[in-house]
């Protein structure tokens, strides 16, 4: 029963492309074949969430320089047993950024994707089955770089495609994109960091 709210988020979700519709197809087998699907300890792979933060004003994105896989991605992380994914990513974005005052734009997922996460330490290489949502920041959006980073940074649209990140990161920023005057697409300038 704890996977039945997941799995009604999964069969409304719209994916936006062939590779969204894959991993989206394949997170409902995933999650209706495993029942232990939200804990770490489910060797192949288990759920995580994240967060695609925005500013307050909605003109930039938070990313995270992140120190284990060395690229500049969403934040986010495991489910840890928690089976409200939404949730999940609220408590990642928060603890990640040291920003306390955030809010679900929608509690409808954003985005999708299933990458595999190589090995480390005694960790063996596993699948990560990410559900994303689109929070936003209210009020102040100084944030507080976490162990789990090299840094953090604001970034618009046009900055975010200058680093060096995946392609479901340039896929979640052009579906932001989408929700942007044109002007503000190519607004440039330089990256925010604190």
């Amino acid at each position: 029963m704890h996977r039945d709210n997941l799995l009604d988020k999964l069969r409304n979700y719209h994916p936006s492309d062939a590779s969204e519709l894959g991993a989206r197809n394949r997170m409902i087998s995933f999650v209706q074949g495993n029942p232990d699907c939200f804990h770490r300890h489910l060797a192949i792979g288990h759920l995580t969430g994240s967060a695609w933060l925005l500013s307050s004003e909605g003109h930039r994105a938070l990313l995270t320089h992140h120190r284990k896989l060395n690229k500049w991605l969403q934040l986010g992380g495991h489910a840890d047993g928690d089976w409200d994914v939404l949730a999940v990513a609220l408590r990642e974005a928060r603890e990640e950024s040291g920003i306390e005052n955030i809010r679900a734009v929608s509690e409808e997922i954003f985005d999708l994707d299933i990458h595999q996460i190589p090995p480390h330490g005694q960790e063996p290489a596993h699948w990560h089955y990410d559900v994303r949502f689109l929070f936003r920041v209210e009020g102040n959006d100084t944030y507080t770089v976490s162990d789990e980073s090299h840094e953090l940074a604001w970034v618009t649209h046009e900055q975010l495609h200058t680093l060096d990140t995946d392609e479901s990161v340039r896929r979640m920023a052009t579906k932001w994109a989408a929700t942007l005057p044109e002007s503000e697409r190519k607004s440039g300038g330089n990256l925010t960091a604190k």
